[in-house]
């Protein structure tokens, strides 16, 4: 549900959200599941669009409801799906280029995504920055283990992928997943809300299935790198943020416009936001009281 929340930049008859739509009476509905959407458009048989957002992690079960043939005729799917090495390839070398700040020694890997990619998904960021990578679960344990892992391999001078989160992570990751993704989408640069195009880092359904293509039935034109623009709210630093450029408590709108209960920017959207984590359990504070006692 973070997308119906999302408030864009350009607002469309006063409207600046797709839950502000539906306050005016839009047909707008959040589901769990591409499963859900297929059920509730062959129900009403009205024109419907599944907005398919996410990562690796959904995007197995986009492919497999594309090309089982599944989808009812009056169901498109608008692609919007991100992969995540690409990104963090891009934030790494972003961070390289200013050497004034304290460079990033290790890396905690998500775990979910790795099930799908697997961990060797993880590898060109080992070795084009040489720093230790480590696939972590997320209980508070998981997260200790990654980072004592890390610790362990500056210590010893390694840099390499290594799994904390064995128990549902493997090297090669899900085969069959990753074969399913590849018939159903094509891999493609891809803009990123305020940081702009990466490469390689989206996908686009595939042609062959274009008749599920939302884009593409209702002649939506694609975002271009010539035509992409800076998409965030005046002020909004969420992409500083996104790339750790910046802290939440940097920008000027953090607890003042930009709230939990009425987010200005998308970071303060999801309640795995960075913002709207620092608001809601005063990371704000934590941090600088650690970075302090680190001597950062």
């Amino acid at each position: 549900g973070d997308t119906f929340r999302l408030p864009a930049l350009n607002p469309v008859d006063g409207v600046s959200s797709l839950e502000g739509a539906r306050a005016r009476g839009a047909p707008v509905k959040v589901v769990v599941s591409v499963g859900d959407a297929v059920r509730d458009a062959a129900r009403h048989g009205r024109d419907a669009v599944f907005l398919g957002i996410g990562f690796e992690t959904v995007a197995p079960g986009y492919a497999q409801a594309l090309l089982s043939g599944s989808l009812p005729e009056n169901l498109k799917v608008m692609s919007l799906v991100k992969l995540t090495p690409p990104a963090m390839l891009y934030s790494l070398e972003i961070l390289r280029e200013k050497p004034t700040e304290p460079p990033v020694m290790g890396v905690i890997a998500p775990g979910h995504v790795s099930t799908i990619t697997g961990a060797k998904a993880w590898t060109p960021v080992a070795e084009s920055f040489g720093i230790p990578v480590v696939v972590a679960g997320f209980e508070p344990v998981d997260v200790l283990a990654a980072v004592a892992e890390i610790l362990r391999q500056l210590e010893a001078g390694e840099a390499r992928v290594a799994i904390e989160y064995t128990r549902a992570v493997t090297w090669q990751g899900d085969l069959k997943a990753q074969a399913m993704i590849h018939r159903a989408f094509e891999t493609v640069h891809s803009a990123w809300r305020g940081i702009g195009f990466l490469p390689y880092s989206g996908l686009r359904i595939r042609e062959q299935l274009s008749r599920y293509d939302a884009l593409k039935h209702f002649g939506i034109e694609e975002i271009k790198p010539e035509t992409w623009r800076k998409d965030t709210p005046p002020g909004c630093r969420c992409a500083e943020v996104i790339l750790g450029k910046a802290k939440p408590t940097d920008c000027p709108m953090f607890m003042k416009k930009c709230t939990p209960s009425s987010p200005y920017g998308p970071c303060m959207v999801s309640v795995e936001g960075t913002c709207a984590i620092w608001a809601r359990l005063g990371g704000a504070g934590l941090a600088e009281e650690l970075a302090r006692e680190l001597g950062l």
